[in-house]
């Protein structure tokens, strides 16, 4: 979906901290809702932005008013229910996002269960990741530093517990 959106728009709107209550603009309570021309059709879209944010973390179609040519104007309630979307779709990115970077499994060793957690830390210049052990009490019997790239299951997971926690190669 094509809207004519301008970055500065956006960051301008996340600098101001004051409330705005427009028909096509509404800043309120940390989010901005702009109503935007959609260049594809002859309708038009909403772009939520977070403050201090520069692109939007929801655009949709907004609904048309009541002469089938303008946009219907903003409201608190739609504001309200916007916010809540807008939330839970960067709640469910940033779930995804963590469960992309974070991953464990739990196996059998010689003093019971041990849960073995790969957390890859995505750095720009140098990605690496952390596999650590830990008891069924939750102490943590070890942790090196991996590539990226390893590859956490329940084989590689048992082969260093019984291995002793030697770094994997």
């Amino acid at each position: 979906m094509a809207f004519d959106l301008k970055h500065e728009d956006v960051a301008a709107a996340g600098d101001e901290a004051e409330s705005v209550h427009e028909a096509l603009l509404w800043r309120d309570n940390g989010w901005t809702a702009k109503v935007v021309k959609n260049e594809e059709d002859d309708g038009w879209a909403v772009a939520m932005t977070r403050d201090g944010e520069s692109e939007p973390a929801l655009v949709g179609p907004w609904t048309m008013g009541r002469d089938k040519k303008n946009p219907k104007p903003l409201d608190v309630n739609a504001f309200n229910v916007l916010v809540k979307t807008a939330s839970e779709v960067l709640r469910r990115a940033e779930q995804h996002r963590h469960a992309l970077l974070n991953k464990n499994v739990t196996v059998s060793g010689e003093d019971g269960t041990v849960t073995v957690a790969l957390e890859i830390v995505p750095d720009e210049y140098e990605p690496y990741a952390v596999l650590s052990a830990r008891d069924a009490f939750g102490e943590e019997l070890a942790s090196v530093r991996v590539r990226p790239d390893f590859k956490l299951n329940s084989a590689s997971a048992s082969a260093w517990v019984e291995g002793g926690f030697t770094k994997p190669r």
